[in-house]
């Protein structure tokens, strides 16, 4: 299989590859991926090179009861790894799960693939079912680009995001690891990350974020103020600003999530709103337009 064939596969979804694994159960009544037979599911390992490394105490739990109910909805999906052994290339929750419940057999589809498509299909499946947590999307849109030399573009078109929200994502790999601790707990989120990347102090921003419980645009507009400071400290002293003007400053500001200013002169003004990402340049356009 050429990297052009692979590629085109892989664009138009796991659904054209291995079936829809996994409709709700609410949806009984509609057809389900048909299993190719049952395994032992003591010959069933995970895949070390799965992106996802974090998997939910209570979902696990809530899966497994379920299964002890309903048994296995979606069949997981494996490729042959030796003699009667088989990998997991997606549906890893549902083996977990499966063993808490205590089932002895696992319905697979089997699918002969190397190791690269077995990687994509494990961050793509991910992706689509949003499992991932931020630094996991990141690290696992990196091993693509990496090991199989996608470019930024390429893999935007096979995940079926935007080029913006990879490179984005992949940015997020530049924070220090007590940050991406704190994304990969959910203490901060994707968009609060994301200003961070770009922050002075990011650290600190961090601690503030969580501490005062900020939102991303407030977390926006106090790391463009603490940027801003070094270059006015180096401006010629202006004239101190009346209240008034002061008062409507922090209204705009508040308003649009990003720092304002505004200069009077002796005709006219100006108005300025700064701004860090191209994020926050797309959401106040898309205001100003409304």
């Amino acid at each position: 299989m050429n990297d052009d064939q692979s590629r085109k596969r892989l664009g138009r979804g796991l659904a054209a590859l291995i079936g829809e694994m996994d409709k709700p159960a609410a949806e009984p009544r509609q057809a389900l991926a048909q299993a190719d037979g049952k395994v032992p599911i003591e010959f069933i390992t995970p895949n070390p090179r799965n992106p996802r490394r974090k998997f939910a105490e209570m979902e696990l739990a809530d899966l497994s009861q379920s299964i002890q109910e309903h048994g296995i909805v979606q069949p997981v999906v494996v490729r042959p790894a030796g003699t009667d052994r088989y990998e997991i290339i997606a549906g890893e929750r549902r083996w977990r799960a499966a063993q808490r419940a205590g089932l002895t057999h696992l319905p697979v589809i089997i699918r002969e693939v190397d190791d690269r498509v077995a990687l994509e299909l494990a961050i793509i499946e991910n992706v689509q079912r949003a499992d991932l947590n931020p630094i996991e999307e990141a690290a696992g849109y990196q091993k693509l680009m990496e090991e199989h030399q996608y470019s930024q573009s390429d893999l935007a078109q096979v995940i079926g995001k935007s080029r913006s929200h990879v490179a984005n994502t992949l940015r997020l790999l530049k924070l220090s690891e007590d940050i991406r601790t704190m994304l990969v707990d959910g203490a901060l989120s994707a968009g609060h990350a994301r200003t961070l990347v770009t922050a002075e102090q990011p650290a600190e921003l961090a601690q503030r974020i969580v501490r005062d419980g900020l939102s991303v645009r407030q977390a926006e507009a106090l790391a463009q103020t603490t940027a801003q400071r070094p270059a006015r400290a180096e401006r010629t002293p202006a004239a101190s600003k009346d209240a008034d003007t002061l008062a409507l400053e922090k209204l705009l500001t508040d308003v649009t999530g990003l720092t304002v200013s505004i200069s009077h002169r002796e005709k006219g003004g100006e108005l300025r709103i700064s701004y860090s990402t191209l994020d926050q340049l797309d959401e106040l356009c898309r205001r100003l337009q409304a």
